[in-house]
């Protein structure tokens, strides 16, 4: 996770929401990668876990992901949650709590939803006061 909010803040992140996210492969090594990009780009689906998961498959030279985990600063929102589900991510661990865009807990359960062919491992909260902290500060 602290790779995670390096990421979120660094140099690039400009006047994007200070989101982070890296994914890793099942031996623990990165693969990818990234923090929102929506300002940057003017994309709308420009965000970290989108991101990393387009780099980490680009990587790796397939779609499935499976055996890797995603680590990010914020609960993913139903867009990043379904993309974790459609990638079969394993492991998804995330830092601070999303209450109005939630999707892996606060408001939806998108990658818990037993209606799903996939379902990954979750750690929520993970350094959820610094991630948190990160991102009010930026609100600031």
């Amino acid at each position: 996770m602290r790779r995670a909010l390096s990421v979120a803040g660094g140099p690039t992140a400009g006047a994007d929401v200070p989101v982070g996210a890296v994914v890793y492969d099942a031996a623990g090594r990165e693969l990818a990668v990234a923090h929102n990009e929506r300002e940057l780009t003017g994309d709308p689906t420009a965000h970290a876990e989108i991101l990393a998961l387009r780099r980490a498959a680009a990587r790796l030279g397939r779609w499935r992901l499976d055996g890797c985990t995603l680590v990010v600063t914020l609960e993913p929102c139903t867009m990043c949650a379904g993309a974790l589900v459609l990638a079969r991510i394993s492991t998804v661990v995330f830092g601070a709590w999303e209450p109005k865009t939630g999707a892996v807990g606060s408001l939806w359960d998108v990658v818990r939803d037993r209606r799903l062919n996939h379902r990954p491992t979750v750690y929520a909260g993970v350094l959820a006061d610094e991630c948190a902290a990160a991102l009010r500060a930026f609100f600031r």
